[in-house]
């Protein structure tokens, strides 16, 4: 029974018996061979057409291209009519005001930046001292002039004393003659008759025409001698005239420092850097404020290669960055005949060491057509010309 009741063991089948089963471990596939029979969810969905295959959109970029060249050609003809610099500025001749004549500052008459015109009063300076000097210098020119008439008036003496002594001078020559003569028929007599006439009357005779010629040339040296004192009068009238002259010159020109004590505007414009006040006292030559002229120009300073087609009167459209809404127009007026880097302190010495070429700007004086008198001018203030070379 126990021998009945065992079971015979089954054997265990083969690994050829045992049915195929796919082992991922010991033959692994490819990625890609596992899908291969399976489809991928985007080959379903249809492929969208390129938009530049689309007629209208090569349509529209063909137009805008031609618009866009179109464009550019026609910005650039234009754009080669005009040459243009950033490099320019407003520019005048400022008038620095100063005293000639020293004093303190009695009154003033203008404030910063008001408008003046030619002849207006701007401030006086003390005129006491300028008014004491003119008053010195006309009471010498009086003195003078009475020393002018004083010597005058010795001419006129001299005169008569002249005619005088010339009258006396004539007198002894007639009678020194008529002296001579008696003495020469005295000699004639006694040489013919002997007896006739005496030794004594003979020197007697002599003697009276010698006495007579001294006396003729004593008168003449004393007509000589007045004469001498008329040109000594005259050369004192001279003199006196002259310092006259010089008199009146310096009372002119205390009129002038007593007319100077008060500073007048040259010109028309506004006043600008006032640096004086009321009491300063002031010496000829301090600038004491400027004025800017109301006639204002423009100075650009060009490129040299921008030039080759520049000429004098050709239009000019001007952009002032005070006034950036409004357009000025002007015209060029002259073109400076060198470089700016010509009239430096320190101009260029190309001729020594290395050199390298720099396009040098060469200032151009704008004048404006109509002078803008809504937007405030003033040197300094940059612009933006554009200069019309090809019409």
């Amino acid at each position: 029974m126990a021998a009945d009741d065992q079971k015979p063991a089954q054997p265990k089948p083969a690994a050829d018996a045992q049915p195929d089963k796919p082992n991922p471990k010991a033959d692994p596939q490819p990625a890609d061979e596992k899908g291969s029979d399976q489809k991928k969810p985007d080959d379903d969905k249809p492929k969208k057409p390129s938009p530049f295959k689309n007629p209208l959109v090569l349509l529209i970029g063909g137009a805008v291209l031609l618009i866009v060249l179109i464009a550019g050609l026609l910005w650039w003809l234009q754009a080669r009519r005009w040459v243009n610099t950033d490099d320019a500025y407003i520019d005048t001749r400022i008038v620095h005001l100063a005293p000639q004549v020293a004093g303190s500052v009695s009154r003033i008459y203008v404030d910063d930046n008001v408008e003046v015109q030619p002849g207006r009063a701007l401030l006086d300076i003390e005129p006491s001292s300028a008014h004491a000097s003119l008053q010195q210098a006309e009471g010498q020119v009086s003195q003078a002039g009475a020393s002018v008439e004083q010597a005058q008036t010795q001419i006129a003496a001299n005169g008569a004393t002249y005619r005088q002594a010339r009258a006396d001078a004539d007198a002894a020559a007639a009678q020194a003659a008529q002296a001579e003569d008696d003495l020469r028929r005295y000699l004639t007599a006694q040489r013919i008759a002997p007896g006739s006439v005496s030794q004594q009357q003979v020197d007697q005779a002599r003697a009276n025409a010698r006495n007579l010629e001294a006396q003729h040339r004593s008168a003449q040296e004393k007509a000589q001698n007045a004469q001498a004192q008329i040109r000594s009068a005259l050369a004192q009238v001279k003199a006196a005239q002259a310092q006259q002259r010089a008199l009146q010159g310096q009372a002119a020109q205390a009129q002038i420092n007593l007319g100077n004590t008060r500073l007048y505007a040259p010109v028309a414009g506004h006043i600008a850097n006032r640096s004086v006040a009321l009491g300063d006292y002031l010496q000829p030559g301090q600038e004491v404020m400027a004025i800017v002229p109301l006639n204002v120009w423009i100075t650009a300073n060009f490129k040299e290669t921008q030039l080759a087609n520049m000429r004098v009167g050709q239009k000019v459209e001007v952009k002032i960055d005070s006034c950036p809404h409004a357009q000025f127009r002007a015209h060029v007026d002259s073109i400076q005949r060198g470089a700016g880097q010509a009239f430096g302190i320190l101009p260029a010495q190309n001729a020594t060491g290395n050199f390298v070429k720099v396009v040098q700007r060469v200032p151009v004086k704008i004048v404006f057509d109509t002078l803008p008198r809504a937007c405030p001018l003033g040197p300094g203030m940059s612009v933006r010309p554009k200069v019309l070379v090809r019409p």
